[in-house]
């Protein structure tokens, strides 16, 4: 990938109770930026992303997942975008608000207003009684401009264009908000939607894209469709649980890279890494660091 390798502090072996801690700390750790401007294993080379930040351990989509993916050493933060009736970019993995907040509606009905008025974070403390905090209690949904201006270029950001084909401008309000803070070397972009990715990649080529694919059954690719998705992105993003080292194989042939999606689970973050995958996305990005950290060692 384009993204530089320089020298960084690994948070190799962070457990659940030190991102509990940063969490009750109030994320007081921000005065003390640490550059992860690309953290990847020296020795094996693949990236973690912190799926809708570290959604494991707080709630998804809002500044404190976000925080703790960090502070576990992401490589990434994972955003999902949706675009509000009043054309603002809002992290919002689902359509609507239904899920992830006290409220309900289609998100691209709502004024930005409107959805900053609802609590995004005390559904999970009622989910996970584990993990809960005060903290997380009326916690916003974020936008990207307030994303970036938290964060700047401390971290990498794989971003997701989310219906947009059903939000008509998106492409062009993201770019615009990567190009004014400069972010361009600190993105990635994913998507369903190959036609997205196509505006993107006419926009601002030198951003990396990912086309996502979803399986139902074994993951098969042809010749065809790799050479096809060469033409505008850097790699492919699907499904764990239909992978198979052949597939990989193949499709690191055609130039183009493998991540992973959504494994949580150690056995299956063994399986990745030893299948040659780039990348996973998991909810938790201290284990995985964990697994790296031990399979470095062997």
């Amino acid at each position: 990938m384009r993204k530089k390798q320089i020298p960084a502090i690994y948070f190799y072996g962070i457990h659940v109770l030190l991102a509990l801690a940063v969490a009750a700390a109030g994320y007081s750790m921000l005065d003390k930026p640490i550059s992860i401007q690309s953290l990847f294993s020296a020795e094996l080379q693949v990236a973690t992303i912190a799926h809708r930040g570290a959604s494991g351990y707080a709630p998804e989509h809002t500044l404190a997942a976000y925080e703790l993916g960090i502070r576990s050493g992401a490589d990434y933060i994972e955003i999902d975008l949706q675009m509000t009736k009043d054309g603002e970019l809002i992290a919002l993995h689902d359509e609507t608000v239904s899920r992830t907040t006290n409220g309900t509606g289609n998100a691209a009905a709502m004024t930005l207003e409107q959805i900053k008025a609802l609590d995004a974070g005390s559904w999970f403390n009622e989910l996970h009684p584990m993990y809960a905090r005060d903290e997380f209690i009326d916690a916003k949904v974020p936008t990207l401009r307030e994303i970036f201006e938290t964060f700047g270029d401390e971290t990498n950001y794989m971003l997701e264009t989310k219906a947009p084909e059903a939000n008509p401008g998106l492409e062009e309000k993201m770019i615009a908000l990567i190009e004014e803070y400069r972010l361009t070397d600190h993105v990635a972009v994913q998507s369903f939607s190959k036609s997205s990715l196509k505006k993107i990649h006419k926009l601002n080529d030198d951003i990396d894209l990912f086309q996502l694919l979803w399986y139902n059954t074994p993951a098969f690719i042809s010749k065809a469709s790799l050479k096809d998705i060469s033409a505008y992105a850097a790699g492919i993003s699907l499904n764990f649980q239909q992978i198979n080292p052949s597939y990989i194989q193949k499709v690191k042939a055609a130039g183009l890279l493998v991540y992973a999606y959504t494994v949580n689970y150690q056995v299956n973050m063994d399986k990745a890494v030893n299948w040659g995958v780039d990348g996973v996305h998991t909810d938790y990005p201290d284990r995985f660091h964990e697994v790296i950290e031990e399979m470095s060692q062997r």
